[in-house]
């Protein structure tokens, strides 16, 4: 239902799983078990898995915190996106990416879900895309010192709201690892 004429098809979108990104976060490993459960279905369907890499002051381009965490391994034909903003839509080729693959449909897991999974899905949505969140293959550190919610309550109120999400000619959805359908 995707309003991107031409897009009939699906990619997975695993965003920052990088080392500094996931050194403090919650599940850390159940989470990339989860997304290495969906890369694995992705590759075997014939999906593309499209990688996304922050840098920033925290993750400075190819320092051991920018690398990706040695549980998920790109291959070399998997697109793989720079960012530097929250949204991996803004400043980056990630639309071309997406536009060369015919995809209209994201399925999202990754880091940090109060940042650049929800800046990410909101931006794919308002892009037309229809986006799937993997409601357990997110996460996020612990940010409660500088007031925000744990991360627990985080991760459950992002599931929560997104599963009402919608827009026209769009649909947002949430589902578990295990009931992914690509």
């Amino acid at each position: 239902m995707t309003t991107l004429p031409n897009r009939p098809n699906t990619a997975l979108l695993v965003i920052d799983a990088q080392k500094g990104v996931m050194a403090g976060v919650l599940r850390r490993d159940a989470v990339l078990a989860n997304i290495g459960t969906l890369v694995d279905k992705a590759r075997g369907e014939g999906i593309p898995v499209v990688w996304v890499q922050h840098s920033d002051e925290q993750l400075e381009l190819g320092s051991e915190a920018w690398e990706y965490v040695p549980e998920l391994a790109r291959r070399e034909q998997e697109p793989l996106v720079p960012k530097t903003f929250s949204d991996a839509f803004e400043d980056s080729r990630l639309e071309d990416v997406l536009a060369a693959a015919g995809v209209g449909r994201l399925v999202v897991g990754g880091a940090q879900t109060d940042e650049c999974i929800r800046s990410t899905i909101h931006g794919a949505l308002v892009r037309g895309y229809d986006v799937t969140l993997v409601s357990d293959a997110h996460t996020t550190e612990d940010l409660s010192e500088w007031g925000a919610p744990p991360p627990e309550m985080v991760i459950a109120h992002t599931n929560l709201y997104w599963q009402n999400q919608a827009a026209p000619g769009r649909t947002a959805g949430v589902t578990e690892t295990k009931d992914v359908t690509f």
